[in-house]
């Protein structure tokens, strides 16, 4: 998955010659190397506010409760950098447990007294894990970084080991690893190949649940006895579909799952292995997510998407009747529930607060234990988007959520393309787009065909020679703004990151006519090197996606429809942002663009940050990008 720049998951990377060119070329533009700016962020209450204000509104995420759900940890950036912090969950102090350069995960210890987590190198990937007590005081290094990337699980046999996937075999192939605590010791349960990851271990059993990837919305499950060694087909469906959220009932005779297998949505599914069965608990018209059972298995926990909010609910497990829901404001929910007992975090997102954590158990109170700071910004003055469709010229209805500044007339507006391509835009805290409102500036966040949250259909409407179709969505978006009236269509740019890149770098030179100005982050310009060159867990994926690469006809059809071979075609102003240690998309594919615009003799405004990866992490590194991207907008989008 090539993913946003909003909603960055622990994901894989490409294999190691995506960093040659950076490390071993000297890039010939010293010019694009940023800066960092000094922070100004002006006055509170001004308005409108410096776009510094914004992003150093700090909100808390990952929100996790210790085994007795005496402690919460969680994740912040406050310091400039993700670390982990933890704060007693009945209110107190926060403090600061972690340091370096960041974190890119965490996990409780069963005991409730140590966390696991993992931080890379400056945007890598290739995460080194430590344990480190909650008090802070004791830490050591479980697996040192390497050139593998890894993908953690879970914790075994009562904490004493983890589970985790990785390419440490021959840095091509997903294996599946059992590390000891105590010993040190690491041993291969499951040779891989592709993309083979550990979901869920059974509870006091020797049956671990492995999924391998089938495509960016599917996986294929088997049924790994670690015993023996023994693996079996479990679900592997014709038709690729979704199994995701694996959850143990705690006597290990059942499990717990969503799926999307011979329906349009994600339901929530049993599985008995006796029988070998399976039944539905819950479906409805939208996708579930986030399925979860309490410590003391009394409680089955998931979230419906329903129009990109969320809505919790929560089953006695015993009845699968629904039981007094946690009282909540409209908004994002993720949650956790802690290891013992039955109290759960939940993690709080909306236009108006870039994050808030709940604690809450049943029958009880919902209290606020961590709240966002805004950093002077009035939460009144942020504007919550109206959900738009509109038909494409197929006749495919399209979706997106509109965000229109108060008191302006016909204001010039960004069209932001998420990454992905199977995500959804969703209404949740965007430092930019309320930004730019606040400057006069409407931003339209849309989901062109092969979005989730609108059916499987609609996610896969976009899958190989389709490709195109999604990427004509957006100059369809721009006729219907101009029919709509409300917006000035001759004044719209486009923006996105990871396959949002791509996107912007494709329809600026399918549609040159389309956008007045085109913003592109660490985005795909030359599809055939990139799916060539893509990590074993990028190809499981792409082959339903994009088609296997290996075969000519796919290296024909990308060889023709890549961004790379209409950049000649790209006059308006462009503006490009990369990282130097992108593992996702390499920072070649977005040089080579760069040169192709300038050697055609049009200006390019280039950040090639020498200290970033597939996303923009660091708090001075941050400002500098979107101050810069800001004025850019505000330049091109004037009257």
């Amino acid at each position: 998955m090539r993913t946003s720049m909003k909603i960055l998951p622990a994901m894989v990377g490409a294999l190691w010659a995506h960093q040659s060119y950076a490390e071993d070329a000297a890039w010939p533009y010293p010019d694009d190397i940023p800066k960092v700016e000094n922070v100004s962020v002006g006055l509170a209450g001004e308005k409108p506010a410096d776009i510094s204000r914004f992003l150093l509104a700090q909100g808390a995420s990952n929100g996790e409760l210790n085994a007795d759900g005496s402690l919460l940890a969680y994740r912040s950036r406050v310091t400039g950098v993700r670390q982990v912090w933890v704060k007693p969950s009945e209110g107190g102090a926060a403090r600061q447990l972690t340091f370096g350069k960041g974190v890119t995960f965490f996990r409780w210890h069963p005991d409730g007294k140590h966390i696991l987590y993992g931080s890379d190198n400056d945007g890598d990937e290739r995460e080194a894990y430590y344990l480190i007590s909650a008090d802070g005081m004791t830490e050591r290094k479980v697996l040192a970084s390497s050139h593998a990337f890894r993908r953690f699980s879970e914790f075994t046999d009562g904490g004493k080991g983890i589970l985790f996937a990785s390419t440490e075999r021959n840095g091509l192939d997903f294996d599946v690893y059992h590390t000891d605590l105590a010993s040190g010791e690491t041993k291969m349960l499951l040779e891989g190949s592709f993309g083979y990851f550990p979901a869920a271990k059974q509870p006091g059993g020797d049956f671990l649940l492995i999924t391998d990837v089938r495509g960016e919305d599917g996986h294929d499950v088997y049924m790994l006895n670690t015993a023996t060694g023994d693996l079996k087909p479990l679900f592997k469906p014709e038709i690729s579909a979704e199994y995701s959220s694996f959850v143990w009932a705690p006597d290990g005779k059942s499990f717990y799952y969503l799926s999307n297998d011979d329906r349009a949505y994600l339901a929530v599914m049993h599985y008995d292995l006796a029988s070998a069965t399976s039944k539905m608990i819950a479906a409805g018209d939208y996708d579930f997510e986030d399925l979860e059972m309490s410590g003391d298995g009394n409680y089955l926990s998931y979230s419906s998407n329903e129009g990109g909010y969320s809505k919790i609910h929560v089953l006695d497990r015993s009845s699968l009747k629904p039981i007094d829901q946690p009282t909540l404001p409209h908004g994002m929910y993720r949650t956790e529930w802690a290891n013992e007992g039955a109290s759960l975090a939940i993690d709080y997102m909306a236009p108006s607060t870039p994050g808030d954590i709940y604690a809450w158990a049943p029958g009880g109170d919902t209290k606020k234990v961590v709240a966002a700071n805004l950093a002077g910004l009035n939460p009144a003055d942020m504007i919550a988007p109206e959900p738009i469709t509109f038909e494409a010229r197929d006749g495919l209805t399209v979706h997106g959520l509109l965000y229109m500044p108060q008191g302006v007339e016909k204001p010039a507006i960004v069209v932001d393309v998420h990454g992905g391509p199977t995500s959804q835009a969703r209404p949740t805290w965007q430092p930019l787009t309320q930004y730019l409102i606040g400057k006069g500036i409407a931003v339209l966040d849309i989901n062109v065909r092969g979005s989730t949250g609108y059916g499987k259909e609609y996610a896969r409407l976009d899958n190989k020679e389709k490709r195109l179709d999604s990427v004509r969505d957006l100059a369809d978006a721009v006729a219907w703004m101009r029919a709509d009236g409300r917006v000035d269509a001759d004044r719209a740019a486009v923006m996105g990151g990871s396959y949002g890149g791509y996107a912007v770098n494709a329809v600026m030179g399918s549609y040159p006519e389309a956008f007045a100005a085109g913003a592109s982050f660490v985005g795909v310009s030359d599809w055939v090197r990139a799916l060539q060159d893509a990590s074993p867990a990028l190809k499981a994926s792409d082959r339903e996606e994009y088609g296997d690469i290996r075969e000519k006809k796919w290296q024909d059809f990308y060889a023709v429809n890549s961004p790379i071979n209409n950049a000649h075609k790209i006059k308006a102003p462009m503006f490009f942002e990369h990282g130097k240690n992108d593992p996702r998309d390499p920072v070649t594919e977005t040089d080579r663009i760069v040169k192709a615009i300038r050697d055609n003799g049009y200006a390019v405004e280039y950040l090639r940050f020498p200290d970033e990866g597939h996303s923009v992490s660091k708090m001075p590194n941050r400002i500098t990008m979107f101050r810069r991207l800001a004025r850019f907008l505000e330049t091109h989008l004037g009257e």
